[in-house]
């Protein structure tokens, strides 16, 4: 396998994204997040005994659901942290399921090893996707599967992005909602897929709570948003928190204290040539 030279610019923003989601408490933050995971992947329907990759798996919501159906499973993610806690909870539940911290854009198998490559909101945010996709394509079978759900620019979370970034410098990288976009995707995959499906589907936030305390709960448990609260100042904190909780009661279907949001992401299923 040919090596990847990292130039010094690309290895710290490697290392500031690292940083940023071993922030926080994924682990806790994605269990509100379970059903529509299950969705996702009861929609790939991947047979008993599959050789599955779980490409930025955090602390692996999607392999272990795979886990439980029998598949062979393999977990990577760049946050240590994260994956300390997929193999705690493997363990846990006695699961046949492996993990390790690995970069999206350099994944350490040959080519060919796995029948199905699936990244849950997880791959879009590597800052080289270019990168991404042919490590994706190269790790899967021909005829193999390769399945991503990446949240819309227009949606409710590419829209949460834009409010955060009015108080935080450029992160350097192209923008990770692109891989919501269904023009970006067919050229990043190209001609080495076969039969490429683009549906735009929603993922459901459902919390028990008001979205004043939504916007805390993803302040203390998602990576990007506790780094950006951290950086600013408290007129920022504050003017932040303002402009999150007045999109999230935009959006809100709910009442009594409860918050429903509909937030929509890509479905991307492909079948490598």
């Amino acid at each position: 396998m040919s090596t990847i030279v990292i130039a010094p610019d690309i290895a710290s923003l490697k290392s500031r994204l690292r940083t940023t989601w071993m922030a926080g408490d994924y682990d806790h933050f994605s269990r509100y997040m379970e059903t529509d995971a299950r969705a996702f992947y009861e929609r790939l329907d991947v047979p008993p005994g599959a050789q599955l990759l779980d490409v930025a798996c955090g602390s692996g919501q999607l392999a272990l659901i795979a886990a439980r159906e029998g598949v062979r499973v393999t977990g990577v993610d760049i946050a240590e942290n994260l994956i300390e806690r997929a193999k705690a909870r493997a363990s846990a539940e006695g699961l046949n399921a492996q993990f390790q911290v690995a970069d999206a854009e350099e994944l350490p198998f040959p080519e060919a090893s796995f029948d199905v490559v699936v990244s849950l909101i997880g791959a879009m945010f590597a800052p080289r996707p270019n990168q991404v996709a042919r490590e994706l394509l190269r790790v899967c079978v021909p005829g193999g599967t390769i399945a991503m759900a990446n949240w819309t620019p227009g949606g409710f979370v590419g829209k949460m992005f834009k409010t955060i970034a009015k108080f935080i410098a450029p992160a350097g990288m192209p923008p990770p909602v692109l891989w919501g976009d269904e023009a970006t995707v067919r050229e990043r995959f190209g001609t080495h897929v076969s039969h490429l499906s683009l549906v735009r589907r929603h993922y459901t936030f459902n919390y028990p709570f008001p979205p004043t305390d939504v916007v805390n709960f993803f302040r203390l448990y998602y990576g990007p948003m506790n780094r950006t609260f951290a950086s600013l100042d408290r007129a920022g904190r504050k003017s932040l928190h303002q402009e999150l909780e007045t999109l999230w009661s935009a959006h809100n279907r709910a009442q009594y204290g409860i918050t429903l949001v509909e937030a929509e992401f890509l479905e991307v299923i492909a079948t490598k040539t």
